[in-house]
């Protein structure tokens, strides 16, 4: 090969990786880059050993009927995914219906501020998102409603991504954001008007301890809204291949255990809340919202290329590309479980505590 053809050859297959990073780069542009994949606050050095401490949880079965063992399990998973969630999914790490016209980012917006009008927000009021992740929901709420967002996550590195962000859109002054547990809050008793948890309360080993946090936290007469992980009417238990899909989306998102829809609002009142509106959000005429999971089958494809490649180079750590992988296989459990119907990520509960 002559010395022409070597530069042309290098220049392209440079000029290739750069393309692949920064011009396919995330899924939506947020802010992080392919190149900066992290294993969050692990060692880059130890990010393989944490990912197969975490696979680990689940063949020991008992191990996860503890809660004291399940917020560690937790954090570990989120060091492991943030940076893979915020480059190839967005800032907010939920799911929403897909709407006609609507880009996934739009119909995403939509579905965090919806929950605006559900509590009944007013300017200036003190909200608390209980789960906040990298905060993508509380500054969507907080702009829209004009509110003040505290968020609590268990993640001491999403904490700083959810405060970056903050300063970056001009939200910090009225975005604040706490790592803490949520069964656990380090919050006095009725301190906020308001709460909401989309999608995180699945984490919880008992849901009762930590919606009676959020009743403990909330004011009397004030309203909180959940979008819970549930296993539908459809769910059979005998069923191998439900039992299947159910256990993947669990060990891929970790979950100490799916609930079934009809313990939800029963919990709720359990703690003391009044329960005054309860709906499936996934359900029609809602539009399919593991859509986005379908369509998104070649970006997957060619983002496990792009962290094979950076993990090989030792851009990415290792371990990345099975993180990457577990994600993208708990991507078709999600999938297969929304068009079976027996899963929904989006089952709506509004309480109230009442009056004192």
């Amino acid at each position: 090969m002559d010395s022409f053809t070597l530069i042309c050859t290098v220049s392209l297959l440079a000029g290739g990786l750069y393309f692949f990073v920064f011009g396919f780069g995330s899924a939506e542009v947020k802010g992080k880059r392919a190149v900066n994949l992290s294993g969050g606050s692990i060692d880059k050095e130890k990010v393989q050993d944490n990912y197969k401490q975490y696979w680990s949880f689940f063949r020991r079965p008992k191990e996860i009927e503890k809660a004291d063992k399940v917020p560690a399990f937790v954090d570990t998973f989120y060091n492991l995914v943030t940076d893979i969630y915020e480059w190839g999914w967005g800032q907010s790490f939920h799911f929403s219906p897909s709407l006609p016209g609507k880009s996934h980012r739009e119909a995403t917006r939509i579905h965090e501020e919806m929950a605006v009008g559900l509590l009944g927000i007013k300017p200036g009021a003190h909200i608390l998102d209980a789960g906040c992740g990298v905060g993508g929901p509380m500054r969507a709420i907080a702009a829209h409603s004009k509110a003040n967002v505290v968020g609590i996550t268990i993640n001491e590195y999403q904490v700083k991504r959810a405060r970056m962000h903050n300063k970056k859109a001009g939200l910090d002054s009225v975005c604040e954001v706490v790592c803490g547990n949520f069964l656990q809050m380090p919050f006095v008793d009725n301190s906020f008007d308001g709460a909401y948890s989309i999608e995180a309360t699945c984490h919880a080993p008992k849901l009762e301890e930590v919606y009676k946090e959020i009743y403990r936290v909330i004011k009397p007469g004030s309203y909180y809204v959940s979008y819970e992980w549930v296993t539908t009417e459809l769910y059979q238990h005998e069923d191998p291949k439900h039992v299947e899909i159910i256990h993947g989306i669990e060990r891929g998102d970790a979950l100490p255990g799916l609930r079934s829809y009809k313990d939800i609002a029963e919990v709720a009142k359990q703690v003391g809340f009044e329960v005054v509106k309860e709906k499936d959000l996934a359900k029609p005429p809602s539009n399919p919202w593991w859509t986005r999971l379908k369509m998104g089958r070649i970006a997957y494809w060619r983002n496990h290329i792009l962290v094979t490649i950076l993990a090989f180079l030792g851009i990415a750590p290792k371990g990345t590309v099975d993180v990457h992988e577990m994600l993208f296989v708990t991507a078709d459990y999600l999938s297969q479980g929304g068009e079976k119907g027996i899963f929904s990520p989006m089952h709506m509960i509004l309480c109230r505590k009442p009056e004192e």
